[in-house]
């Protein structure tokens, strides 16, 4: 496999366009093909159009192949037939493997201990496992992996290799990334392609993955246009996709917010593991002592399994300082690196107020992870969000907010956000823990 394509259009990308990339796409696979397996994300990524881009692979290549789905779950949950049927209208359910994090796995390799402590200054010492999901391992002549890409919160920009070794990856790796992420500093990480997490995949990419048949198909997304497609089978590939992304999908509000309210669709995000981002893609936006209101009318849990849940309702969002200084007693969360990187991710640090206005969560539930309360059945009167675009809105009270609309679209940040919130994080020494400890909430 060579080469690689890319077609990028300010007024979004049509079906027409898309069959024609798709097609050309299958032009650069020198292969003979009787087995192919397509990687795409799951109902959480149904803006991106990943799911159209999927059915279109199936519909040409099934007249052929034998053709299945791996959708790229992470530590999500597994995908209904509801949601199937929405994402991906003309794959047979049948044909959809459920990716299990915890099993299903089959280790191809380990990045040395030695690697990680110097990428992560000192901070993690211990070896990663690259574990896979076995049906990548099972024959398949090609493996397309599709996606958007987009300023990531834990990789710096998604897509890529983290389709592969997060998405359809197993603990040590998703532990592994997402506390290194969440040590580095998320203000460092986001909207990078850049940084030792991204180094990570690359590593398990060089060392472990070139006997893979990967074919990547990525896209980048504004306004729900879909304004680039690209391609190919190297790095370079996606570089030119975040790229597109950095210029389009990092928004500029000016000067620093003192409320935003930030809407969660209920078909996409239905735990706070999910909904998070509108924490992640809003917080350089906001001002000392701002308000961020998110409306979760779908949020039912916090974790997306049931162990992850446990944990982040006995510790709560904390504060980076705090979850550090649990990490050195506390072996349940030490044994759950991605659910103490969550924590720290979700957490204001003390900086902004972060209000949960839900329907199926108790006060004193969502009280207990330290967020504040509203109950969305009074508080939705309030913000007329139907009638909202994303941008400053004005209540009839004379009260100015910032409305986004899906937080998951983009990165928003504002331009006098100081340079201090975006230093480079000092990993392990614990003089610094503990001044981080005086900041946390």
């Amino acid at each position: 496999m060579t080469d690689s394509i890319s077609s990028i259009s300010e007024l979004g990308l049509e079906p027409d366009d898309l069959q024609r990339i798709v097609a050309e796409s299958l032009g650069l696979v020198s292969l003979s093909l009787k087995r192919v397996l397509l990687v795409a994300p799951d109902i959480t990524r149904l803006h991106s159009r990943a799911g159209e881009i999927a059915c279109e692979y199936y519909r040409i290549l099934s007249q052929t192949c034998d053709v299945d789905l791996l959708p790229a779950l992470g530590t999500h949950s597994a995908m209904t037939k509801a949601e199937a049927a929405t994402m991906f209208p003309s794959i047979p359910f049948e044909k959809i493997i459920h990716h299990d994090w915890r099993s299903d796995l089959v280790s191809v390799g380990a990045v040395p201990a030695s690697w990680i402590e110097e990428h992560s200054n000192g901070f993690l010492k211990r070896s990663v496992s690259v574990e896979l999901n076995r049906a990548l391992l099972s024959g398949y002549d090609l493996i397309i992996s599709i996606g958007q890409v987009v300023p990531h919160e834990v990789a710096g920009m998604a897509n890529y290799t983290k389709n592969i070794v997060v998405g359809c990856g197993g603990k040590s790796m998703i532990d592994c990334s997402h506390m290194l992420g969440a040590a580095y500093g998320i203000e460092e990480i986001l909207g990078t392609t850049d940084n030792p997490i991204r180094a990570l995949f690359d590593y398990a990419q060089r060392e472990f993955l070139r006997g893979l048949p990967l074919l990547y198909f990525l896209t980048v997304s504004v306004d729900n246009r879909l304004i680039g497609a690209f391609a190919g089978t190297a790095r370079a590939t996606f570089e030119e996709a975040a790229m597109l992304s950095r210029q389009r999908n990092i928004i500029c509000v000016g000067k620093r917010l003192n409320k935003v309210v930030v809407w969660l669709d209920p078909k996409k995000f239905k735990s706070t593991w999910l909904g998070n981002k509108a924490i992640y893609r809003t917080r350089m936006t906001l001002a000392d002592g701002a308000d961020l209101m998110v409306l979760a009318p779908g949020v039912r849990c916090f974790g997306e399994d049931k162990r992850n849940d446990e944990l982040i309702r006995k510790y709560g969002y904390a504060g980076r300082g705090q979850v550090l200084e649990w990490l050195k007693s506390e072996p349940d969360l030490e044994e759950n690196l991605s659910v103490a990187a969550h924590l720290i991710h979700g957490s204001s640090d003390g900086r902004f107020n972060i209000t949960y206005a839900v329907e199926h969560l108790e006060q004193k539930e969502i009280e207990q992870v330290n967020f504040k309360y509203a109950d969305y059945s009074k508080i939705k009167a309030l913000y007329p969000i139907e009638q909202w675009s994303d941008g400053i809105q004005t209540l009839a009270n004379g009260e100015e907010l910032y409305f986004v609309a899906n937080p998951a679209a983009a990165l928003w940040r504002a331009s006098d956000f100081e340079q201090s919130l975006r230093k480079a994080r000092s990993f392990a020494t614990s003089g610094h823990a503990e001044e981080e400890t005086e900041r946390s909430n």
